[in-house]
């Protein structure tokens, strides 16, 4: 993966420092993009045709020099570069200052002028002997020293005095004589870009694997475009093990990966080994540890599964390149899912209701699929996309909103145990992985995003709770808050001070300026779920579906929301500007959302049909949101996990780290709900979300669950269950494992006094 260079990450690098460039006229456009990159107000060329074939110093405002030596037969600077580094009288490019990069380029001369140059023989005795010089008196200062490859050139377009000489077959056998030369095995021209041995000087091949016909004019001299992304890569080459090897890790050409920090080793080292423990004294304690629901094997299995992560983004093992987006494969990937979810259509026996479980999780799915195929290709950069995935954003906090009201009305369950269960099921994977991945909590902003909604949601519902059956009230509360809500976050100090405390007392680094646009982008579509959440339980408490007149305004609304639908999906797809669109999203999210949901459960039919395919995905939503970052996607989301590396394999590897990454997070999912259910002591009660049952009486099945969670009750297990206890191990670990010694309010203080030790080492350790 390559970082595109800027002024700031140039100055960085090459603070005070001097880079020279040696060669001919291909080297010189080179030499000008590569200072138009430090600088833009450096000159991009030679002031006038008269000095085209002359030496040029540049300096940088941030005091970088460039040099370059006009030399495109490399016969008179070598010997002041690696022999005699002297300032020279001749050329003001010498400097007592060693070059931090020293670039050379030659060979085309000595086929244009053949005559006098000596041709082939000449070039190869000549950069023989430039490489011996290189290998014997390199300063030892110079951190890379650069041979560019002989330029390829499109003889269509070349005069007839080039045409003549510069034939493709001469430039071939320099370019295989000096890949023989610097290192035997390069001389197969399909390496990787670029190669050093361990002086060190690297060949970048490459270079003439980006040129194309349509860059150049004259068949020789290529576009600017071309020669700056030439220049990017020298940079790359230069400065990507220099800078801070910090998240997001998206520099991963030319750069080894970051040592991870003492204390980081040992909370990796405790998350790994914790498995494997578990799950040798569950064996011997006589539980079954290839139970899918035991707490053994799950926390074997989320052990493996941040071992298999850390290893996949932490670690060069598996091979990382950059996104590409193409309209063809964004098309064919949307469609073929969409033919998978209709083909595996399901219709029950009896009508589910409105926003049934079996359709949350199906929307949950659909959307998921649509966010990962956004995410894959990269396509946050084409604003007809980008825009109606921030309304599958939005909508998983609307179904936040309406299951977590839903749940509160009808429970009334304010209870610590219920807000322990939803903050670990939502966060423990998360906090996991911002530990053993040294990320920031916020940059899986999922996951904070919707633990905050959660405690405002809770908060809201429990004051004055044992008024929530008066609907005036409720509608009051939820109003306020959000009034509330919106001020603090338009007074942005409110959340600097908060964040000051934070990284005051607990060494919590947050940005709140992106907090805030993460928050507000969606600030008032929660409310709206609380809303819609009330509207549905008093419609159904009053009857209000066996009115005479609940049949005309069904018919009304579907036909309202699909013309809401079709205008909004206009502006949606029209709208080029994200930024605009962005002003006009928290008011106009709930439109969509509305929409669908009205027409998504028109008639007894539809609620009754539902993609098991769509729900299979929705049921690991969550998991597949936040594993995506370092297992599916590579480099925190930045680019793509090649296990099949390979140009024309691409369609494999997708493949192959698809079907990877759904396992995973399935697995996971399966396992954070047992976990969950270790920690708090008990069974675990499903999360609430967009589920009310049309019947006044509902099963445990029935239970509204969260936006994004874990399995069902049926599923979750006691990890306690059957325990026997059995010699020394048991009476070490297996009553803790059990959970039968920690309350929750223990085991909760426990963590948080952990993590806030862990946070005040992390920097020293």
């Amino acid at each position: 993966m390559l970082h595109k260079y800027q002024p700031d990450d140039a100055l960085a690098c090459l603070r005070s420092q001097k880079v020279t460039f040696v060669g001919d006229s291909v080297t010189r456009l080179l030499y000008f993009q590569f200072a138009q990159v430090i600088d833009s107000n450096l000159p991009a060329a030679p002031p006038d045709d008269e000095q085209k074939h002359a030496d040029h110093s540049l300096i940088s405002d941030s005091g970088i020099q460039i040099d370059f030596i006009w030399d495109p037969f490399l016969n008179t600077s070598l010997h002041q570069l690696f022999v005699d580094p002297s300032p020279s009288s001749s050329a003001n490019w010498g400097t007592e200052q060693d070059s931090a990069m020293i670039v050379l380029g030659s060979g085309l001369w000595y086929l244009r002028y053949a005559n006098s140059s000596g041709s082939l023989s000449a070039w190869e005795a000549n950069i023989s002997g430039a490489l011996n010089m290189v290998r014997k008196a390199y300063p030892k200062s110079t951190k890379n020293i650069v041979i560019l490859p002989v330029e390829e050139v499109v003889p269509e377009k070349l005069t007839v005095d080039r045409y003549e000489t510069l034939r493709p077959s001469d430039i071939d056998a320099m370019n295989y004589d000096l890949s023989y030369l610097i290192k035997p095995s390069l001389s197969d021209h399909t390496q990787s870009p670029i190669k050093s041995i361990d002086l060190p000087v690297s060949f970048p091949l490459v270079f003439n694997h980006m040129l194309d016909s349509s860059q150049t004019e004259d068949g020789l001299h290529f576009s600017d475009s071309v020669v700056r992304t030439q220049a990017n890569i020298l940079f790359n080459l230069q400065c990507n093990d220099l800078l801070p090897k910090t998240s997001p890790l998206d520099k991963t050409c030319c750069r080894s990966y970051p040592k991870p920090r003492i204390l980081q080793l040992v909370v990796l080292a405790a998350v790994v080994l914790w498995g494997p423990f578990a799950w040798s004294v569950s064996r011997k304690s006589k539980w079954q540890p290839t139970s899918v629901g035991n707490g053994g094997y799950s926390a074997l299995t989320f052990s493996a599964a941040i071992g298999v992560i850390f290893i996949a983004d932490r670690t060069g093992f598996w091979l990382k390149e950059q996104k590409e987006f193409d309209v063809w494969i964004f098309t064919f990937l949307s469609l073929a899912s969409l033919a998978v979810g209709l083909v595996k259509v399901k219709h029950s026996d009896k009508d589910p209701g409105f926003l049934s479980r079996e359709q949350t999780e199906e929307w949950k799915g659909w959307m998921q699929i649509s966010i990962l195929i956004y995410h894959y290709l990269g396509a946050s950069k084409i604003p007809a996309i980008y825009n109606p995935i921030r309304v599958l954003v939005a909508s998983y906090l609307f179904m936040t909103g309406y299951g977590h009201t839903t749940f509160y009305i009808k429970k009334a369950d304010f209870g610590l145990l219920r807000i322990a269960q939803v903050m670990i099921r939502l966060n423990i994977l998360t906090l996991t992985l911002a530990y053993t991945m040294n990320t920031d909590y916020l940059s899986y902003y999922f996951s904070p995003l919707v633990s905050m909604w959660f405690f405002i949601i809770y908060g809201t519902m429990a004051l004055g709770s044992r008024f929530n059956n008066y609907t005036p009230f409720v509608v009051f509360k939820i109003i306020a808050s959000m009034g509330i809500v919106t001020w603090f976050f338009k007074e942005t100090w409110l959340l600097n001070v908060l964040f000051d405390f934070l990284e005051r007392i607990f060494a919590i680094h947050w940005s709140a300026r992106e907090w805030t646009f993460r928050v507000t982008l969606d600030q008032f579509i929660v409310y709206f779920g609380m809303l819609a959440a009330l509207a549905v339980i008093k419609i159904r408490e009053h009857r209000l579906t066996d009115h005479v007149y609940w049949p005309p305004l069904v018919k009304i609304a579907n036909g309202l929301s699909a013309i809401i639908l079709l205008c909004f999906l206009s502006f949606a797809l029209t709208e080029k500007n994200k930024v605009a669109y962005n002003a006009w999203h928290p008011y106009i999210s709930i439109l969509p959302i509305a929409s669908f949901v009205t027409l998504r459960n028109a008639n007894p039919v539809l609620r009754s049909a539902s993609s098991r395919a769509f729900a299979f995905v929705g049921t690991c939503s969550l998991e597949t949101f936040i594993i995506q970052f370092h297992l599916w996607l590579a480099a925190d989301t930045k680019g793509l996990l090649m296990m099949i590396p390979g140009e024309n394999l691409r369609p494999v590897n997708f493949l192959i780290t698809s079907i990877i990454f759904i396992y995973v997070s399935h697995q996971v999912a399966r396992a954070t709900g047992d976990i969950t259910n270790w920690i708090c002591g008990g069974p675990e009660k499903s999360l609430p979300t967009a589920r009310s049952s049309s019947s006044p009486t509902r099963s445990p099945r029935d239970e509204p669950r969260s936006s994004m969670d874990g399995p069902k009750e049926s599923e979750a297990s006691t990890l306690g269950r059957g325990y026997i206890p059995w010699q020394w191990v048991d009476r070490l670990g297996g009553d803790f494992l059990a959970g039968q010694k920690l309350g929750i309010k223990t085991k909760l203080a426990l963590g948080v006094a952990v993590m806030w030790v862990v946070n005040i080492l992390w920097t020293s350790f």
